[in-house]
């Protein structure tokens, strides 16, 4: 199902559940996130919504998540800010600049969930579909930087 650009189709009942909660469950909008339907720029930022929020909850635990919750957000929020950095480029290589940045805080960000994950932070049954997310992410990110390197040679 698409939907048009601008529309929110989330019940208050969906907004009031992705707030951190004692047992996080990352959420996503009622649509699918595939490429097809879901501008990567959107897709990027919907990805830093989650992570947001993954972040608000392992904040509310003392110590060491609190220092994973920082590492993790600066990453996983940086990955959208450069794409969209990426559409305003001045030129091609600037372009694959900030993209090549984006995958780098990609890879960073599955580093941070894995870490998450291993500590048993977070269930890793709760943390399956954002690190899916997150490979699906570099792996986008990666084709179109291969692809452009390979269109300037």
């Amino acid at each position: 199902m698409k939907f048009k650009k601008g529309e929110k189709n989330m019940s208050i009942r969906q907004k009031q559940s992705t707030r951190a909660t004692s047992n996080f469950t990352p959420q996503t909008s009622n649509f699918t996130l595939s490429p097809s339907n879901f501008a990567l720029p959107d897709r990027t930022k919907e990805f830093a919504l989650r992570i947001i929020r993954l972040c608000l909850f392992l904040d509310q635990k003392p110590g060491v998540s609190r220092t994973l919750a920082n590492q993790l957000l600066r990453s996983g929020t940086s990955i959208g800010a450069n794409v969209a950095e990426g559409k305003g480029a001045q030129s091609e290589r600037d372009f694959l600049t900030k993209y090549s940045i984006a995958v780098k805080e990609a890879h960073e960000t599955q580093y941070w969930l894995d870490l998450i994950s291993r500590s048993e932070l977070v269930a890793e049954n709760r943390l399956a579909n954002i690190r899916q997310e997150c490979n699906e992410l570099v792996a986008i990110l990666t084709t179109i930087c291969k692809k452009l390197k390979k269109k300037r040679k």
